[in-house]
């Protein structure tokens, strides 16, 4: 059996990657592990408008510190239950961002949604989720949003 000491889980704040965090919570405290949570912001466009560019710095400060508030937020119920849990908030392309984290960290597992806040860009840019199994080094288990749900109702 595999023992998943550490565990990451992306998250883009929505539903699903809620749902694969519980579910990577609920695993790493089975094995004693701890959850390694991330949350990737877009890179810089290559280019923009003039009096865009001028407030870019001003937007991206303003999206990192609502990202590290809502981090912190996920965060600190989970620790105040035992759970070990780091956070870090990088920015660039979501499924290389996770894939460099997953060898940084030595993950022994990504636990991350199958579908995101990426909606109908899925069919356009392609799935955030497919290139994390595709070229991930760990295993990867992906959660489907509502899966969770379906499963206690049934067991109930």
């Amino acid at each position: 059996m595999f023992a998943f000491k550490t565990i990451l889980c992306p998250t883009d704040f929505s539903e699903g990657s809620l749902q694969a965090l519980s579910t990577a919570s609920d695993l790493a405290i089975t094995f004693g592990g701890e959850v390694y949570l991330m949350h990737v912001l877009p890179g810089k466009p290559s280019s923009v408008e003039a009096d865009v560019e001028a407030n870019l710095p001003n937007f991206e400060r303003d999206v990192r510190a609502f990202a590290e508030k809502r981090m912190r937020e996920i965060a600190e119920p989970l620790a105040a239950k035992g759970l070990r849990i780091r956070f870090t908030i990088t920015s660039g392309k979501a499924a290389d961002e996770i894939l460099h984290l997953a060898r940084e960290a030595a993950a022994d597992l990504i636990v991350i949604a199958t579908h995101g806040e990426t909606g109908w860009r899925h069919l356009a840019f392609g799935s955030v989720t497919e290139k994390v199994v595709r070229l991930a080094a760990c295993p990867v288990l992906t959660i489907r949003m509502g899966a969770t749900q379906r499963a206690a109702t049934s067991a109930a």
